[in-house]
């Protein structure tokens, strides 16, 4: 590995360290829906409530599946899924540098 590489590997660690403390897995959507009263201007013509955000994920046994995002916990929530994606990027980058050692380990072996 060369000299620029390990203070690069080094950077990545500590930027995936940080983002995993705050990385929640999902997509995010925001809907509009009609309540449960009859009379309310959401069935009618009238604008129906929201905007509600909604996070969906793959489970566990590969089944879609999601939840609402209570208001309170939006910006966070909004904050996490954004670190989610960072953290995938920088991943990537991390594995195309462990490839690279590997490489060139398996150079030297020779």
């Amino acid at each position: 590995m060369n000299e620029q590489t390990l203070p690069t590997r080094q950077r990545l660690l500590e930027q995936i360290e940080q983002l995993a403390r705050h990385a929640i897995y999902g997509t995010l959507s925001e809907s509009y829906r009609t309540c449960g009263n009859p009379r309310c201007r959401c069935h009618a013509q009238g604008p129906k409530h929201g905007p509600h955000l909604y996070i969906s994920y793959r489970g566990e046994r590969g089944k879609t599946t999601g939840y609402y995002v209570p208001k309170a916990a939006e910006s966070e929530v909004r904050r996490g899924v954004e670190a989610w994606s960072q953290l995938q990027t920088q991943l990537r980058q991390l594995s195309a540098l462990n490839k690279e050692r590997a490489f060139e380990a398996a150079r030297v072996k020779k």
